[in-house]
């Protein structure tokens, strides 16, 4: 890192958590390129097909606790 990134950090970890929190955001979003035309609207409706399937019953979700046993256990024996 150059003196001036460093200086910057060390002004940065000067900040709250809260003022950190947004400019780490911002930063991240300013490494984004331009979003796609039509990109927000699509993930708007895949989200809106997501839930209707779900308040449906079309799928069902799976408790975060057994994703991770499975998850886990897949792990052990790929070793």
């Amino acid at each position: 890192m150059t003196q001036q990134a460093l200086d910057l950090l060390q002004k940065a970890l000067s900040l709250s958590e809260e003022e950190r929190a947004a400019l780490a955001d911002s930063l991240l979003a300013s490494l984004d390129g331009p979003v796609e035309e039509g990109a927000e609207k699509a993930w708007e409706e895949e989200i809106a097909r997501r839930i209707a399937d779900i308040d449906s019953g079309k799928v069902k979700t799976v408790p975060w606790e057994e994703v991770r046993q499975k998850l886990s256990s897949r792990l052990t024996h790929d070793k």
